[in-house]
């Protein structure tokens, strides 16, 4: 046996074999290893966090990673895969802190500081296993031996050279400003961390009565959305051209923005005058709390170019400790910062109605506090986007506080200039989520009030000299202290002191570390211990040509890439970069674990393989849309591609064994061969170029999609019409050309496919080519990828074979509608083909047509009004969008006392043309809608131009013969379920009980006998000698009970 039997379904045992055939070989550091010294093509892995669980999430992108540089490599590229692992940060520190029962910064400092960065360092890795097989088992081959980890020194090392020079360059500075900040965390977030947790929550919305000094019952009216915030209200900000009216209002003068009336009063004032808002400026108004002690001047109005009148009052309180514009007005109108909120997030002593609440759990109280004071006008509930914490899920506070910020407001235009090199897939995020996101840059906070980062290496001493240390070197020649080695983390480097260059005295570290996006994001250098090391390797590996995550890392890994890589390198980092779309589940519905809809991908793969998995990834929506993922889908991927796939892979193998067949023994040249083969080789050649095209433009699921329909042409047609070929010997040359051409296809399609699904078609050339050829190739993903071979495409015969699909195709659906089975035979199918082409490429492969649809002749007609009469009724849809939709129920009025057949003939021929009240319309095929009426006993079906009609009537002869097919495929099933082999020849008897119809089937086999017997390879047909034996069955309305029996060969 020349070839190994193999199964006609697909298996996830067999891919666990491919898996330790890949491991023992080493056959992914073969395919690197063995195209050294070609093309580079260079991939960047985005790392994950690896002390969480992968999930569905993850093999998505993993997979695409995957597919990428795996068609690239054998396309001739040089392509590493350096795997990266995410390991500082606040994912680990959150782990962490739940391991251990923590639940704030003053635990951690209590547990102590050096045993909590043990503990981060030790929970990194926690899930490395878990990712390793999940790695291992889909397939996906990145180089995890030798990976780039972010909590190295070496990494660290280049982060902080990275860092020296946004400080040389005066773009790393120490601010005050207001940022985004986690109560529960205790940290600052940058505005690209903060764009990732925005969700919609329902909060107050008040209206509150600000008395204005000096005049009796008078107020400004203003709107907020945190009442928690106007604790700390130091003034009221108005727009300097805005026009402001002071109202009479159910006893009470309320002064607010014109255009804001109707939609905060509804009713019932009467404007008493107006003003703009300069005229407003400078007018004192009493606090509502005086909990603070103030030094400086406040409790007046000021002028803001922010002020809006698209909602609220026209009027915004003010409280430069929790606002970016509130900060910035403040700090220009030297306005005092009112701070009663402590950093956990909770209200100070002084206030002291709600000390030491979440100053969001106190908003309830507060209102209910304004309204005893007469101060609330109103109150209700509003839904907003509102921000919390990305990893933690609490709600974040903006609060002015010290920072390290980098001016990336700096360098903005050359980093908007360098996305526009970027090509981006979709290309709108280019201009869009991501452009529009750099048009709105501000200065990245960097700085984090936590413990397990990177350590920010900036130096301070008393004097207010600073220094930033940018090597391990330089730390230990400024060290008064003398190490051979120290670690680069809390709590080892702040005990490192260094003496000012300006007055001598000590330095100290200052405590912070810095963004865990810096760190991935510098990865592109840092990855290498850049510039210390590597420098020739990072020259050959920068910039990267091909990147892939996440919709969502447009706001994380994306952004900061290009920020560090455009002040480092002033190229961007990348020069594609492919968006992954979310993740949902079966309903559409974003998985999570507390929904409980989260697949176990691991189980997934045990169970339909990984092959399966990665084709429906790849094939049910382009890269980035949003997709579903569930079970379903996984399982009809596996059957109805791969399970075909795989059904033609074994009927080669077992045909090739039974005759023998030899691909290197037995060839043929393609001119030699049938034109059924030759059609096939065509189309394989062109769906290589279609992959390949597709595939360039990152359009997986259009390469997806031709595969698809190539290997359904190939079973369905292919196959299928060369069933009998396969039968014969190898010694007839139609046999042999068959077999020539499907081994060629399988092994050429082995090739196109083994990006996409490695481990069947790692299958289907280890049993194929290898086991007939030890000098090939170990592995089909040492092979070169499949080029498009010119000249064995011959597009005439596509067009040809494919129009006579289409006919075929058409027939088939006219037998369904009249529920003909295809097994009952027909006197006739007539084709309406206008075009003379279709109608000689008809008349060439007439017997195929015939053949296939079970008809008995094929008659040819150029026109087809003889055969149906078409119903033509108005597209509402189009028409109602053209310059004829007032016209549309007077065209539906013609159209329905039109000739319907002459209508149909105008359109097929170009357009249909008539007059309307004296004015002319003409109608497309897209403004109309045909339907097919069959004119006599004929079964119809059109499609565009094309018709066929099947002639419905039977005759006695062709009734006998539908029964005798009827027997042919019951026996044929039987044979099947007896477990024989395709070569077993059997003997077959048969009985019917009721005498009415025993003579049918006598009349039957007296015709057919012999065609039976051939079909089923049955060396006798008799009347059955026990009736009860066998199987009962319905052939065409007569019960016929059948038996068969294994021939004994002498």
């Amino acid at each position: 046996m020349l070839f190994e039997k193999t199964a006609s379904v697909v298996t996830a045992k067999r891919e666990e074999e491919i898996l330790e055939f890949w491991n023992k070989e080493r056959i992914f550091q073969q395919s690197i290893k063995n195209r050294e010294g070609c093309k580079p093509f260079v991939f960047f892995e985005g790392p994950p966090t690896a002390n969480g669980m992968p999930h569905p999430g993850h093999v998505l992108t993993k997979a695409m990673k995957d597919l990428v540089p795996r068609y690239k490599t054998m396309c001739g590229c040089h392509v590493g895969r350096k795997a990266g692992w995410d390991t500082h940060g606040l994912p680990v520190e959150l782990e962490v802190e739940k391991q251990l029962g923590l639940t704030c910064k003053q635990d951690i400092e209590r547990y102590g500081i050096e045993a909590f960065i043990k503990k981060c360092r030790e929970s990194v890795f926690k899930y490395e296993g878990e990712w390793r097989r999940m790695v291992t088992r889909g397939g996906f081959w990145v180089d995890m031996e030798d990976p780039y980890i972010t909590c190295t020194d070496g990494y660290i090392e280049t982060v902080w050279w990275i860092l020296s020079k946004f400080w040389e360059k005066g773009l790393l500075y120490e601010g005050h400003k207001v940022v985004p900040y986690c109560p529960r965390c205790g940290t600052a977030l940058s505005s690209h961390e903060v764009a990732q947790g925005y969700d919609e929550v329902e909060d107050p919305s008040v209206y509150v009565r600000f008395k204005v000094k000096g005049q009796a019952d008078t107020y400004f009216l203003v709107w907020t959305t945190t009442p928690w915030t106007l604790l700390s209200n130091v003034a009221l900000a108005v727009g300097k051209d805005v026009e402001y009216v002071r109202v009479k209002h159910e006893g009470q003068t309320l002064i607010m923005a014109k255009a804001r009336l109707e939609a905060v009063l509804k009713e019932g004032w009467e404007v008493v005058s107006t003003c703009t808002g300069a005229e407003l400026a400078g007018i004192d108004y009493e606090p509502l709390y005086t909990f603070a002690k103030l030094e400086k001047k406040a409790h007046f109005v000021i002028l803001g170019d922010f002020v809006s009148t698209e909602d609220g009052t026209g009027i915004v309180h003010i409280a430069p400790a929790f606002g970016e514009d509130d900060y910035r007005v403040g700090q220009a109108n030297n306005l005092p910062v009112v701070q009663m909120v402590n950093l956990e997030g909770k209200f100070k002593p002084e206030v002291t109605p709600w000390a030491g609440r979440f100053v969001k759990e106190a908003d309830g109280d507060i209102i209910r506090d304004l309204k005893a004071s007469g101060k609330l006008f109103s109150a209700g509930r509003i839904k907003h986007t509102y921000p919390f914490c990305w990893r933690c899920d609490s709600p974040l506070l903006y609060y002015a506080r010290h920072s390290w910020f980098i001016r990336t407001t700096a360098i903005k235009d050359e980093i908007i200039a360098n996305n526009k090199k970027i090509n981006w897939y979709p290309e709108h995020i280019r201009d869009g989520r991501f452009g529009n996101f750099l048009e709105n840059m501000i200065d990245w906070a960097i700085s984090r009030d936590r413990y397990w980062g990177t350590p920010l290496p900036i130096w301070k001493c008393r004097c207010g000299h600073q220094i930033l240390i940018g090597s391990k070197e330089e730390l230990k020649k400024r060290a008064l202290k003398k190490f051979d080695e120290i670690e680069l983390h809390k709590p080892y480097v702040d005990e490192v002191e260094v003496a000012c260059d300006k007055c001598g005295e000590l330095m100290k570290r200052v405590p912070e570390v810095i963004d865990c996006w810096f760190d991935s994001g510098a990865m592109h250098t840092a990855q290498w211990h850049y510039p210390f090391e590597n420098v020739e390797k990072f020259k050959s590996q920068y910039p990267a040509d091909f990147i892939c995550e996440a919709v969502d890392q447009t706001r994380g890994w994306f952004y900061s890439l290009l920020v560090t890589s455009t002040f480092l390198h002033h190229v961007p980092a990348y020069k594609n970069v492919v968006v992954l779309g979310l993740i949902c589940d079966k309903n559409g519905i974003k998985m999570s674990k507390s929904k409980g809809n989260v697949l176990d991908c691991m189980s997934l793969f045990d169970k339909y393989g990984a092959d399966a998995v990665r084709w429906f990834l790849y094939s049910s929506t382009a890269p980035w849309n949003t997709r579903r993922f569930f079970e379903d889908g996984i399982a009809e991927t596996q059957s109805r591609f791969l399970g075909t796939l795989q059904n033609v892979y074994s009927f080669f193998v077992m045909y090739a064994n039974t005759e023998s067949f030899d691909p290197k023994k037995h060839t043929m040249p393609l001119a030699q061969r049938t034109e059924l083969d030759r059609w096939i080789v065509s189309r394989f050649n062109r769906v290589v170029g279609e992959v390949r095209a597709a595939m360039d433009q990152f359009e997986v699921t259009r390469a997806t999609a031709a595969m698809e329909t190539f290997v359904d042409e190939l079973s369905n047609w292919y196959v299928r019409r060369s069933r009998r070929r396969f039968w014969g010997s190898i010694a007839d040359a139609e046999s042999l050309s068959a077999f020539v051409t499907l081994w060629e296809v399988l092994v050429g399609f082995s090739k196109l496919v083994a990006p996409f699904t490695p481990f069947i078609s790692e299958t289907i050339y280890q049993n194929l080519v290898r086991r007939i050829d030890p000098k090939a190739f170990a592995s089909v993903h040492l092979c070169d990828y499949p080029v498009a071979e010119a000249a064995q495409m011959d597009e005439a015969l596509e067009r040809k074979m494919g129009f006579v699909m289409r006919v075929v195709q058409l027939g088939r659906a006219a037998r369904n509608e009249d529920n003909l089975k295809v097994r009952q035979p027909l006197a006739e199918m007539k084709v309406v083909a206008p075009d003379a082409t279709d109608r000689a490429a008809l008349e060439a492969m007439k017997a195929i047509v015939m053949e296939e649809l079970n008809v008995k002749a094929v008659t040819m007609l150029a026109d087809g009004g003889a055969l149906t009469n078409y119903l033509i009724k108005p597209n509402f849809r189009t028409i109602g969008k053209g310059p004829y939709k007032g016209f549309i129920p007077k065209i539906k009025a013609h159209l329905e006392a039109a000739d319907g057949n002459a209508v149909h003939k105008a359109i097929t021929a170009g357009g249909y043309a008539f007059e309307i009240e004296g004015n002319p319309v003409t109608l497309k095929a897209e403004d109309v809608e045909v339907c097919t009426l069959a004119a006599g006993e004929l079964a119809v079906q059109t499609e565009g131009t094309l018709t066929v009609a099947l002639d419905k009537k039977l005759t006695r002869p062709l009734i006998l013969e539908g029964l005798a097919r009827e027997l042919v495929n019951k026996i044929q099933f039987m044979r099947k379920e007896s477990g024989l082999e395709v070569q077993d020849r059997i003997r077959a008897a048969w009985h019917v009980a009721d005498a009415s119809k025993r003579a049918d089937i006598e009349e039957m086999l007296k015709n057919h006998k012999e065609y039976i017997c051939q079909e089923t390879l049955a060396v006798a047909l008799e009347p059955m000698a026990d009736p009860s034996a066998g199987s009962e069955w319905n052939c065409n309305g007569i019960l016929v009970r059948v038996q068969i029996s294994k021939e004994q060969m002498q």
